[in-house]
């Protein structure tokens, strides 16, 4: 059997997340069309009877603005470093930069096995597909580049099987059933954030936390979850909350539903914004909504 970690790399906004969710087959992973959406490390896992791939899910590449945009620099950086492979994605639809191409030269000197994911390739020209491969040849970067589309599921299989072939011969990390290292806590929390940002726009989603205060199942089967949505700003929470309450209801409602497939029952979901000024820049708030300093395996 095969058996390794893939570390999922690249800017912002790239689709790495989404990429991980379709490679897994399940949701370990919220999205939205804004930067800074991951910002732990979240491993997915993919299990078939010959191997089994963690892909590492990494914070989107992004100048570092304050103590939590730091430590999902360093989460990245660590990450790429403590790997068996590093995939790199590129946003096909952008294009590919010079300072894209810096950025993969960059890990490609960490000297690890390393592939490209060329994204998005469903929502742009396809003509200049072979413009941007030839780019690569260009640059005198010697890789496999693997055009995909997450959403219509174009190439999938064929990065599957190419990224199973360079896993080290081993035992599996995780168990047949287990598809991610988070917890459902984590999971209804990231929920909720990724409703946010897909509701609310620019800074506000950004300086926004979820601290979860009560997570539990009922006897009669209904999930009681009671949270905080913390911001930076009394004028972030007066939005949040809308004119009359009506924005966050909104959000709760739309959130709830999404919490509800997850956890495969009925969710009873109470909200709460409280504002902590700063709190992305002091690492004694940074701990205690659970960001941490980043670790190798």
């Amino acid at each position: 059997m095969r058996s390794g970690y893939v570390a999922v790399i690249g800017r912002a906004n790239a689709g790495k997340s989404t990429l991980i969710n379709v490679l897994v087959g399940e949701k370990v992973s919220i999205v939205s069309p804004k930067p800074q959406t991951t910002r732990d490390r979240i491993l997915g896992v993919l299990t078939e009877e010959e191997y089994q791939i963690v892909f590492v899910d990494t914070p989107g590449i992004y100048k570092a603005r304050n103590a939590l945009t730091d430590m999902m620099m360093k989460t990245t950086e660590t990450s790429a470093k403590s790997v068996d492979m590093i995939l790199y994605v590129v946003d096909g639809h952008d294009g590919v930069s010079e300072e894209e191409f810096a950025l993969i030269k960059k890990y490609k000197a960490l000297g690890l096995p390393m592939a490209v994911a060329y994204t998005k390739i469903d929502i742009m020209p396809k003509e200049n597909i072979p413009l941007d491969m030839a780019k690569f040849s260009d640059e005198g970067i010697d890789l496999d580049v693997f055009p995909v589309s997450a959403r219509k599921g174009k190439n999938i299989a064929a990065l599957k099987k190419f990224l199973a072939e360079q896993m080290p011969e081993g035992e599996k990390v995780f168990e047949q059933d287990i598809v991610s290292d988070k917890s459902e806590r984590f999971m209804i929390a990231e929920i909720m954030r990724e409703k946010i940002l897909l509701k609310f726009d620019k800074e506000i989603p950004h300086g926004v936390a979820i601290v979860i205060n009560i997570f539990k199942q009922n006897e009669n089967g209904v999930w009681e979850i009671n949270l905080d949505i913390v911001c930076e700003k009394a004028g972030h929470k007066a939005i949040l909350i809308g004119k009359q309450g009506r924005a966050i209801k909104e959000v709760s409602s739309f959130a709830r539903q999404d919490m509800e497939k997850f956890l495969g029952g009925k969710v009873f979901l109470t909200t709460y914004v409280k504002v902590k000024e700063d709190w992305r820049d002091k690492p004694s708030l940074l701990r205690q909504y659970g960001y941490e300093e980043p670790t190798e395996y």
